[in-house]
């Protein structure tokens, strides 16, 4: 059955994969985005589709759009970007989830929302079951993406309760690939931008503190099995890939596999960085059939190869007007 879907922050590293997916499983997609963060080169080469469309829109503001289902995908995800301006990431959450469930809600559509392993916070719990309910500081610096995430799964829970909205709650845990944007801030893309250049590598902390890391394709097809489970799967889910690594083993890899050789340094790590991280994908296994496929080394190799075809200049830093 063909649908019309819209993702909302389509043209983000993992929108504009989740987009390319649609489009070419035939369902007419809508790519909203205010281009914040994301580049329009990351879905050119879908503008030629019939079943395409891209429209500049920031979902703090309401649009009116008749679609089966949304994707809400719709916030900066990297701390340099969240913290670039952290009043209006906490709008993105709750007036841009306020807005597109008021559109499912209309519609009578199916609406996805990319929760993140943060609502964790720094777990007390390891690993993290969907049951725990973290371990956050409110008022950090992190706190506008971190609670602004929590307060837009409350929203989705309380459309679901009060107006049987259909929803789905997916938690992301740290993922990479291709387009990710290199200037991110992120310790994947850090350490390949940094490794490829020749600098030397920037480890925060002393490198124990650890992350789970999943490849960007696991992750997408762990979305589309998310939102066509049945009606009584609503999450939240833990998407990410279990396997558990240090910073320091990242770095040494990344090293290994670009063969340049780079020197490791050492500075303070950042307030409120989490020590451990690591999903409990057993709901995951249970209701979707989903678990990750591609191993660290081999999605690392396909990233690495991706950002030796790209020219960091051609990134734009954020919107000044965000």
């Amino acid at each position: 059955m063909i649908k019309r879907i819209l993702v909302a922050g389509g043209a983000g590293f993992l929108g504009s994969h989740l987009c390319e997916r649609l489009v070419e499983d035939g369902h007419d997609v809508i790519c909203l985005d205010n281009f914040f963060t994301s580049q329009k080169s990351n879905v050119e080469h879908l503008l030629d589709k019939s079943n395409f469309e891209l429209v500049r829109h920031d979902i703090v503001s309401p649009i009116l759009l008749e679609v089966d289902e949304i994707y809400n995908l719709a916030c900066p995800a990297a701390p340099g970007h969240y913290q670039y301006n952290p009043i209006k990431t906490m709008k993105i959450s709750i007036l841009g989830s306020i807005n597109l469930l008021g559109m499912a809600k209309r519609c009578n559509a199916k609406i996805f929302q990319a929760s993140t392993s943060e609502v964790y916070g720094d777990p007390e719990v390891h690993p993290q079951p969907e049951s725990y309910r973290g371990c956050v500081n409110p008022i950090g610096v992190r706190a506008c993406y971190d609670e602004g995430k929590r307060a837009a799964e409350t929203l989705f829970f309380d459309y679901h309760r009060m107006n049987k909205t259909n929803i789905r709650v997916c938690r992301i845990f740290n993922t990479y690939g291709p387009r990710m944007h290199p200037f991110d801030g992120r310790v994947v893309s850090n350490f390949i931008r940094q490794a490829l250049s020749g600098e030397d590598i920037t480890i925060f902390g002393d490198g124990s503190q650890t992350r789970s890391f999943c490849y960007r394709d696991d992750l997408v097809e762990g979305f589309i099995r998310l939102m066509a489970a049945p009606d009584d799967v609503v999450g939240p889910i833990n998407l990410g890939n279990p396997g558990e690594y240090s910073i320091k083993e990242l770095a040494e890899l990344t090293v290994e596999l670009v063969g340049n050789n780079n020197k490791l340094i050492y500075q303070p790590l950042p307030p409120d960085d989490p020590t451990r991280r690591q999903p409990d994908i057993t709901l995951a296994k249970k209701h979707l059939d989903w678990e990750p496929k591609i191993p660290l080394r081999e999605g690392l190799e396909k990233t690495i190869a991706w950002f030796k075809t790209i020219n960091p200049e051609d990134y734009r830093p954020p919107t000044p007007n965000f």
